[in-house]
């Protein structure tokens, strides 16, 4: 059944049911639902607005740690500070925004116009200010562009740095395992491969804990030592095997050089029998000398063996080296006899040969300073005049019966190197020139 509805003197209207009750209506009241319908819409938009600040602030919050955990400048760490005094501005912004929606029940039956209006307006003024708080987000991440490029630039490095330091320790460890396999101790390097181990820990540990820069600095550090480590512990037998061979030959060498050695003196008693005192005095000593020598290297040869053969490597190398410079001393000694006889016979026979050479070599650098000139540049010509005399003087002391045929030799050497001398000038003077 209908029911039907009367009206009241006051311009209200009673709608009667067929129960017999009565519920009570304002004509306003189509208008109060419209004005809760705005305040729900406005409740709603705030509630977006403050989801959409939130999400953007806790965006913007990972880029503010990446920054922190990369750059420590003074401008590094004001970002952390603006952004903090900018989260208490967002913190006060969202408590007025929960204090509106708490203020306002808006499912409320006995709701009116004038509430629903002032809910409305409240949460419409929450809306706007968490939307200048999300604009005011973005520029201070605009802001931050080039710092949070550059922080994630240098994290992307981290991760393969950290893993390229842990591969060569690897690489390391097990170069060195091949070698122990191979019989050879490395201790010195396991004891630097052991020393890297507080270096990995600290890898482990991570750039929140030790920072960015030293953490890619010690990963860095780590792969060049454990390259080098890898390296060596790689080279290890290749380098037994060298050690080995190089005390071998300085073995062979020092007998051939003692054989040799025992054959100086035969040299200098010819030399003593042919010639004057002045053409072997200084080669007196040599025998002996070249005795003591190869003795010396001999005992070096032994010291070599026993580093060696305790693996000491650097000492065993020291002192090859040491043998090879005794050695290549007595070598020299010893084929200075030989080669000065030779030369001593051959100008006692005939030293015109020799003195030719020389005149040669000076006429060949007076036409070479004459060329293209009228008259010789003295820096030039004077020497090589003085030449000139040395060689007639030379020559002109060749006289009694054992002339010093040393003294001649020596000063045709000597200018010979004064005439390469001017020779060289020239051509560097022409050359700039």
């Amino acid at each position: 059944m209908g029911g039907r509805s009367t009206d009241g003197g006051d311009g209200e209207r009673a709608d009667v049911t067929t129960s017999g009750g009565t519920r009570r209506w304002g004509w306003g009241s189509g208008r109060t639902e419209n004005k809760r319908a705005d305040a729900q819409a406005a409740k709603d938009a705030a509630a977006e607005a403050f989801y959409e600040l939130d999400s953007a602030q806790r965006d913007l919050r990972i880029s503010v740690e990446t920054i922190n955990a990369v750059d420590d400048s003074p401008q590094g760490r004001q970002v952390a500070a603006d952004f903090a005094e900018l989260g208490t501005r967002i913190d006060q912004v969202s408590h007025r925004y929960i204090t509106a929606v708490d203020a306002h029940d808006l499912d409320r039956d006995d709701l009116d116009a004038g509430t629903a209006d002032r809910a409305r307006a409240d949460l419409e003024q929450a809306r706007r200010e968490l939307e200048q708080s999300r604009t005011e987000l973005e520029r201070f991440r605009e802001r931050l562009g080039p710092l949070l490029d550059r922080a994630e630039t240098q994290l992307a490095r981290l991760a393969p740095a950290v893993e390229r330091a842990r591969q060569g320790l690897l690489q390391a460890t097990t170069a060195l395992e091949n070698a122990r396999t191979a019989g050879l101790q490395a201790d010195d390097l396991a004891a630097r491969l052991a020393a890297l181990s507080p270096e990995l820990t600290k890898l482990n540990e991570g750039a929140g804990r030790h920072g960015l820069p030293e953490t890619l600095e010690r990963a860095d550090r780590v792969v060049r030592e454990a390259e080098a480590i890898r390296g060596e512990a790689e080279r290890l037998p290749e380098r037994a095997a060298e050690t080995d061979r190089r005390l071998s030959s300085l073995r062979t060498r020092a007998q051939a050089l003692d054989t040799r050695a025992g054959k100086v003196e035969p040299v200098l008693s010819e030399l003593r029998r042919r010639f004057s005192a002045a053409c072997w005095q200084d080669l007196q000593e040599v025998p002996q000398q070249a005795v003591r020598t190869v003795r010396q290297a001999e005992e070096k040869l032994r010291e070599a063996q026993q580093a060696r053969d305790a693996q000491r490597w650097v000492e065993a190398t020291s002192l090859l080296a040491t043998v090879r410079a005794l050695l290549n001393t007595t070598d020299e000694a010893v084929k200075a006899a030989g080669e000065r006889l030779q030369r001593l016979n051959e100008v006692s026979v005939d030293h015109s040969a020799e003195v030719e050479k020389v005149r040669f070599a000076i006429r060949d650098a007076q036409r070479l300073a004459m060329a293209g000139r009228s008259t010789p540049d003295p820096r030039h010509a004077e020497p090589l005049d003085r030449s000139v005399q040395r060689v007639d003087d030379a020559v002109a002391g060749l006289t009694g019966r054992h002339p010093d045929y040393w003294r001649f030799v020596t000063e045709l050497d000597a200018v010979r190197e004064t005439v390469q001398e001017v020779v060289g000038r020239i051509r560097r003077d022409r050359a700039g020139g």
